[in-house]
């Protein structure tokens, strides 16, 4: 009898994938400031209300406790029995890539390894489905997909993995979660709210998505460029040295740097500069009507907020993510360890 391998204990939560609000307003446009790393986050029903939701005091997203209440009546497929990963039958897998326009931007030779990372995710990972979803084959292939093709350069199936090492869990609700928020002001009164979800990645704990926001057609309030699964994968990335700050664990000799701290210098400089300049353009679109940056909003909330939207364009969408983000193209490119080749998407 196989039993289900348990959760890792839970740590922090990573700011999740909120479900798209009503357009901004200018009287808010403030939060979009240069330096808004540590502006408040909001929930779809305080957006519409116009209210900032305050920020915890320490700074750092709220510890999630919901995700707890789940464990009821919860479906689970899994295959991590003993043995060797199974093979994935060809029709299942070539509908799945049809069903994913993005992923025909492959080589032949990253799809063959995208192939053998979704075998190996497959058979370690729980998938679990919530509300009495029952989570198919096809399902489970799907998220393996988009979270592995992350991890297509970086070495065999056993060693790309490692990354995802921290949990064994992915939830599943049939559509967007609505998740109970505490927080404290600075002044020590207590605020709570219910937030809208479309996915949550926890350091060290599971995986939550919602499935009408991930299936094929994707959720109505997502733009071109987005991909909630890459969204929540990019923070487990982020996620690796502890905490997601939007400047995951640098590769070895990353962009010719010798040392790990000069590395992670010249990623923070460039990094930090084009967000600040998205948050202005977001700002100005926001109070005077310029255009908008093609970038999702969503990006502005917070750095690591913006690594994982800027993950997900780069790889649904890289041909205008170059030209919307050009001195982030070559970061990304040296952190998935990809050529900088002409894409076509």
């Amino acid at each position: 009898m196989v039993h289900p391998r348990p959760h890792a204990p839970p740590g922090r939560s990573c700011p999740a994938r909120r479900c798209p609000g009503p357009p901004p307003q200018p009287h808010r446009a403030q939060r979009l400031a240069p330096g808004c790393a540590h502006a408040p986050r909001r929930s779809a029903a305080r957006e519409r209300a116009g209210l900032a939701a305050p920020a915890a005091r320490d700074g750092r997203a709220p510890r999630m406790s919901w995700w707890r209440r789940i464990a009821q009546g919860l479906q689970r497929w899994r295959t991590h029995a003993p043995g060797a990963p199974r093979p994935i039958p060809d029709s299942l897998w070539q509908a799945t890539l049809d069903a994913h326009p993005f992923l025909q931007q492959l080589t032949p030779d990253e799809l063959r390894q995208l192939r053998a990372l979704c075998q190996h995710f497959l058979h370690h990972k729980e998938f679990t489905g919530a509300h009495g979803l029952i989570i198919t084959d096809a399902m489970a292939l799907s998220v393996a997909t988009q979270a592995c093709v992350l991890l297509i350069h970086w070495g065999t199936p056993q060693q790309a993995l490692r990354w995802y090492d921290d949990f064994v869990g992915i939830v599943i609700h049939p559509d967007d979660m609505v998740a109970r928020r505490t927080v404290v002001d600075e002044a020590g009164v207590v605020h709570h709210y219910n937030e809208t979800l479309m996915g949550e990645a926890m350091e060290r704990g599971p995986v939550t998505l919602s499935w009408s926001a991930i299936q094929p057609g994707g959720h109505p309030g997502l733009g071109a460029g987005s991909n909630v699964v890459i969204h929540e994968f990019a923070h487990k990335l982020d996620m690796a040295h502890g905490g997601a700050d939007g400047c995951p664990p640098l590769p070895a000799g990353f962009m010719g740097y010798t040392s790990a701290q000069q590395a992670r210098q010249h990623w923070s400089r460039v990094w930090m500069a084009a967000y600040e300049d998205f948050c202005e353009a977001l700002a100005a679109h926001e109070r005077f009507g310029q255009p908008a940056p093609w970038l999702d909003a969503y990006a502005a909330t917070h750095p690591a907020e913006f690594f994982a939207v800027a993950c997900e364009a780069y790889w649904v969408a890289p041909t205008a993510f170059a030209q919307a983000q050009p001195t982030l193209r070559p970061l990304l490119d040296a952190l998935f360890q990809r050529p900088a080749t002409p894409r076509t998407m």
